[in-house]
């Protein structure tokens, strides 16, 4: 199949779904009822938090932490080890942010449309992982296309106890709120990326709208005039001229929503312009002097709050504040937006391997916007404890090389060990009764005592010290043989190519000159 071919194929399906889009004449079932849907996205909350407007909360804090809805941070069996701190004790922080497609008060209703949708399934049809370097110098920002074919873990509803398992093969990313909430979403991500999340914030309609509404609009771009709407009533309804515009309000949500008209008609476009979005309005709210308006502050206050849902860490208008007291300090300039690296699988997507060399970017804490001279590693840090001797130290040895795709290499458990145990490590031991997947090879360790044991490990095997993670997890110093390691005795260390890919389209915070390439088949 050529690749128009295959876009054609992506908006003949994607349409169904898509809340960009309108129903064929005549079609009143389910299918039409979800072409309804009203995408919510992200920017709003970054943005709130980025700016500290929560900090007006401080006139009510108690109305406005009730306001506030909350839900479990991680409902995925499997945990993801924390990063190790910096030479200076710091640690990044991770934020998931979600938007749903959830129909669950009049407004976000009357906004989106589509009542017959309330109380239905919700979709994860936004999903960016916001990553504040350790220093707090820099912020990388990743969306993840909607219709991403990911395995979805196993995950327990905390409300009432639902155990959902994990999907029989590989399922739209956006499935992954539908199994407990967005927990699930958080545990599909940490299992995708190896990445730790520390926090999920999840945004509704009347959030985006609220916040445009705010500024007094977002200015945004396009290099020709644009209607998103065709003959069959598809798109999102935007007309614009020409040039850069402010749009609020449900305007602003229209821009949000595109995707015939946008480029190639994609969601990989909109997810473009969503950033171009974001990256304006995080520019208003720190140049616009209406918010010095108290009774702004205080309506701003009142919607944003009323829009979110977040995990127990940043329940209160406190904590948010807190957040955004950090967020804060990072410059437009110092801000990447990026997509994951991808490639259609007939009309869905899957990651690629930049995919991965992003994702390892963000776990090694290494600035998207290429102003990294060295990464900030482990090995600037003096483990707490030295080694001990090699034939002291007890290794267990797992077996991670199965992938999606193949399974897992058979007596890597037993070669490993045998390679440690001739490098005088005469305490490594295989574990064979039990395999896991791990693309990469990685050595734990459970506390500062054994760090040193850990890291010693790691040397004489020349994996780097970046793959050695502090983790709960295991109860010692636990070498994890990963897909990256299927065959020998000699671990190949990957290749240190620290650029951000091109695939990954990067846009900087700080470009006022970005703008929307507008299909000629949506122009006027």
């Amino acid at each position: 199949m050529t690749q128009n071919a295959t876009r054609e194929t992506l908006r003949d399906e994607e349409h169904e779904e898509d809340p960009d889009e309108g129903p064929p004449a005549g079609d009143s079932g389910p299918r039409a009822r979800r072409a309804r849907r009203v995408l919510k996205w992200s920017a709003a909350v970054l943005a709130l938090l980025m700016i500290g407007a929560a900090g007006a909360g401080y006139l009510y804090y108690r109305q406005l932490n009730g306001n506030i809805k909350k839900d479990a941070l991680n409902l995925g069996d499997n945990k993801v080890a924390e990063p190790t701190p910096n030479a200076a004790g710091q640690t990044p922080l991770n934020i998931l942010l979600i938007g749903s497609d959830a129909r669950d008060t009049e407004e976000n209703q009357q906004l989106g449309g589509a009542r017959e949708t309330f109380g239905s399934t919700p979709l994860a049809d936004v999903q960016m992982l916001v990553h504040l370097s350790a220093d707090r110098t820099n912020m990388s920002v990743i969306s993840m296309p909607r219709d991403t074919l990911v395995e979805i873990p196993k995950c327990t509803d905390p409300d009432d106890g639902t155990v959902h398992p994990a999907s029989n093969g590989r399922t739209m990313t956006n499935q992954s709120l539908g199994h407990g909430g967005p927990g699930c979403t958080v545990a599909t991500w940490q299992e995708l990326t190896g990445i730790h999340i520390d926090h999920f914030v999840m945004v509704d309609f009347a959030g985006v709208v609220s916040m445009a509404d705010a500024v007094g609009g977002v200015p945004v771009c396009v290099d020709a005039n644009i209607h998103s709407r065709d003959g069959q009533g598809h798109g999102s309804g935007l007309k614009l001229e020409k040039g850069t515009h402010p749009v609020k309000g449900e305007q602003a949500l229209q821009w949000l929503r595109t995707r015939y008209g946008f480029e190639d008609g994609s969601d990989l476009a909109r997810a473009r312009a969503q950033h171009m979005y974001m990256n304006s309005l995080v520019r208003q709210l720190r140049a616009n002097a209406t918010l010095s308006s108290p009774n702004m502050l205080r309506r701003l206050a009142e919607k944003a709050t009323g829009a979110l849902t977040v995990d127990p860490g940043l329940d209160t208008v406190k904590k948010l504040y807190d957040l955004s007291t950090e967020l804060r300090k990072v410059k437009p300039e110092r801000v990447t937006m990026t997509t994951m690296p991808n490639r259609y699988v007939g009309a869905r997507v899957e990651p690629t391997e930049d995919a991965e060399t992003l994702f390892r970017l963000v776990r090694e804490d290494i600035a998207l916007d290429g102003r990294d001279a060295t990464p900030r590693k482990a090995e600037e840090k003096t483990p707490s404890a030295p080694a001990a001797d090699d034939a002291a130290i007890a290794v267990q040895v797992l077996n991670g090389t199965r992938t999606d795709t193949l399974p897992a290499a058979s007596g890597r458990t037993g070669a490993v060990a045998g390679a440690l145990r001739e490098k005088g490590f005469t305490g490594a031991t295989a574990d064979t009764t039990r395999s896991v997947s791990e693309k990469r090879t990685v050595v734990r360790y459970p506390g500062a005592d054994l760090e040193g044991d850990a890291r010693r490990v790691a040397d004489a095997l020349g994996i780097p010290a970046g793959q050695v993670e502090r983790s709960t997890d295991v109860s010692g110093v636990t070498l994890v043989v990963g897909a990256d390691w299927r065959e020998g005795t000699e671990y190949a260390a990957p290749g240190k190519d620290d650029t951000t890919p091109e695939s990954a389209n990067a846009l900087n915070g700080a470009d006022e000159e970005a703008c929307m390439h507008v299909d000629p088949a949506y122009t006027w």
